[in-house]
């Protein structure tokens, strides 16, 4: 009997219960009623240091700061799929986020990211057509080359416009719906690493 996938929501909004927090959600019960196991983390609730650049990690393997990223990188190298998500500030990713994922430097040590399944969700409060599209194409190549020097697997991208107001998503079904079947999908569709 195959083992079940194991996916992980990491959530970098302060918010619980807004847009991003209710994104990753309706992806991980997308992934959880095809079978998978799911977890979900908040960001804001961890200490995460900034990256300080003096390379330690590439040396030792190890980050020097005592915080809880290294137990965050354990549940990400246990689990097969991540679904990261994060509100866009100021057309990118929220300052805990941005720290979570300039962490990733150095870890290659510790965390498997060839081939990982990586889902992103980013709800935006923009509203202007032409804004929107700047920030969805500055995020995707940001997105795409991170996943790409890392060798992962970008499985998709759900990007939510009009929304601030903690709760708004729910008043887009089609983005809802968006993110419960990559949710589902990722569970069904055989890893590239399998």
């Amino acid at each position: 009997m195959k083992k079940p996938l194991q996916i992980l929501g990491i959530v970098g909004s302060p918010r619980r219960g807004g847009n991003t927090d209710i994104l990753v959600e309706e992806t991980l019960r997308g992934a959880s009623e095809a079978g998978a196991i799911t977890e979900k983390v908040f960001l804001p609730e961890l200490q995460i240091g900034a990256c300080r650049a003096c390379q330690s990690c590439l040396n030792t393997g190890r980050c020097v700061q005592q915080d809880d990223m290294p137990a965050l990188l354990e549940k990400m190298e246990r689990s097969d799929v991540w679904v990261l998500g994060s509100p866009v500030y100021w057309s990118s990713p929220s300052a805990q986020f941005k720290l979570f994922l300039d962490r990733w430097f150095g870890q290659s040590r510790i965390v498997r990211f060839e081939g990982r399944r990586t889902i992103v969700t980013m709800p935006m409060e923009a509203d202007n057509s032409e804004e929107i599209s700047q920030i969805e194409r500055n995020l995707s190549g940001m997105f795409t080359t991170i996943t790409d020097y890392l060798k992962m697997e970008l499985f998709a991208m759900i990007f939510a416009s009009s929304v601030w107001e903690a709760g708004k998503i729910r008043e887009f079904p089609e983005k809802l719906a968006a993110a419960y079947r990559a949710g589902q999908q990722a569970v069904q569709q055989p890893l590239k690493s399998s």
